[in-house]
């Protein structure tokens, strides 16, 4: 069988670590060991997350024509800046170099901001390798909810000596020890609309040899499953080709969706949605996440930057190195999506033979330990509760997308 959603050619991305545990995402240090056996295995792998949110941390950085109210970055006495050609009030604001504590071989940004009207929000990163080269910055998307006038978008043609984005991915060439991030907020000078950022940040992955993972000891969620609505994709075949068309090509979107619908979210009305469509927030979403530019609804950011404008919590991408640290966010009754790919026979169960890119929502854990999943590829709503095997869906995860995941909390 062809692969479910080919959301981008994988990387060869290994098993990488993570310091789990505040469910916020905040400034954090290299990962330190885990579950018995991981830490020997993974010595050479490292992951921080770092993000800014609060008036203090924008204060740390750089601002040109914004300013912070209650937390956030506004306008203030923005410039004229152009975008594709038209005129618009511009401010930008570029944070303090991060610094991870290790080489860093790829930064996956994330954000939560708000768009009204005709605005837009850009996001770019730069790097800085330890004898001190400093890579161009490199535009990674220019996010709006919906506005017409500009697309939604990643920007992932561009490439330097020191490292390329490929469509949320910044990839190092070799190893960098800093990082910064620049956001630059647009608005029409005409309408003046709401533009905001509430948090922008980044995961910083050191990449490890690909290799078998150990599989991680059941911990305090055995027993424990979250009550999240089951959507299937493939309901949604052939729906809205200028969205990416529904099917197997849903499964990020579908997945989000779910998580909202978890907390109550995303209650409709969907106007942009033709009535009688089943599930028809799973439509909505994908409209909502949709790159234009990558031409799918897999963009990890985008998906978790839509989540974020309907949450009163946070919304980011991160990674996890194991299933035992998934169960800290399970306990504290967050389900969480995550990145896979598998080939024949590597997921026993599942609705679809392999796919080289494929997300679903972990909901839970069975007593003994294996992963209670709503795995969007079953074929009707009724066919998307699974029950996998943990060594299995670990592998297929940390192996293949180095434990990427979408952490939304209501």
């Amino acid at each position: 069988m062809a692969p479910y959603l080919v959301r981008r050619p994988l990387l060869a991305v290994p098993a990488l670590a993570l310091l789990a545990g505040a469910l916020s995402p905040v400034t954090v240090s290299a990962a330190e060991p885990g579950a018995q056996g991981v830490a020997e295995r993974r010595a050479a792998s490292s992951i921080q997350h770092t993000s800014w949110s609060r008036g203090r941390d924008w204060r740390a950085g750089t601002m040109r024509g914004v300013r912070t109210a209650k937390g956030s970055l506004l306008l203030k006495k923005p410039r004229t800046g152009k975008l594709h050609g038209r005129a618009y009030q511009a401010g930008s604001w570029t944070s303090p170099w991060a610094s991870p504590g290790f080489g860093a071989t790829e930064l996956i940004p994330s954000w939560e901001a708000v768009t009204t009207g005709d605005s837009v929000v850009k996001f770019a990163v730069r790097a800085r390798t330890a004898d001190g080269r400093t890579s161009s910055w490199d535009s990674m998307a220019e996010w709006a909810l919906d506005n017409p006038a500009v697309r939604r978008q990643s920007l992932a043609s561009q490439s330097d000596d020191l490292g390329r984005v490929n469509v949320d991915t910044w990839v190092a060439a070799a190893p960098v020890t800093q990082w910064q991030v620049r956001v630059t907020l647009y608005r029409s000078a005409t309408t003046k609309p709401l533009v905001r950022v509430d948090r922008v940040g980044a995961v910083a992955s050191a990449i490890a040899p690909r290799g078998s993972t150990p599989t991680s000891a059941p911990g305090p969620a055995a027993g424990t499953v979250l009550d999240v609505p089951t959507y299937s994709q493939m309901t949604h075949s052939g729906h809205y080709p200028q969205w990416g068309g529904g099917g197997e090509a849903w499964c990020s979107p579908t997945s989000t969706a779910m998580v909202l619908g978890h907390y109550g979210l995303q209650p409709g009305p969907f106007p942009a949605v033709t009535a009688g469509h089943a599930d028809p927030q799973v439509d909505h979403t994908a409209r909502l996440v949709y790159d234009h530019r990558y031409g799918g609804t897999g963009n990890w950011a985008f998906n978790t930057a839509y989540a974020a404008t309907l949450t009163t919590g946070d919304a980011y991408v991160t990674r996890l190195r194991n299933l035992r640290e998934a169960e800290d966010y399970i306990v504290a009754g967050v389900p969480l999506v995550i990145s896979v790919a598998f080939g024949a026979r590597q997921l026993t169960g599942a609705p679809i033979s392999s796919s080289n890119g494929h997300l679903l929502v972990v909901v839970g854990f069975e007593a003994d330990g294996d992963v209670v999943v709503n795995d969007p590829a079953g074929a009707t709503n009724g066919a998307v509760r699974r029950v996998y095997d943990r060594d299995q869906l670990e592998d297929i995860w940390i192996n293949a997308s180095g434990g990427t995941t979408y952490v939304i909390n209501r």
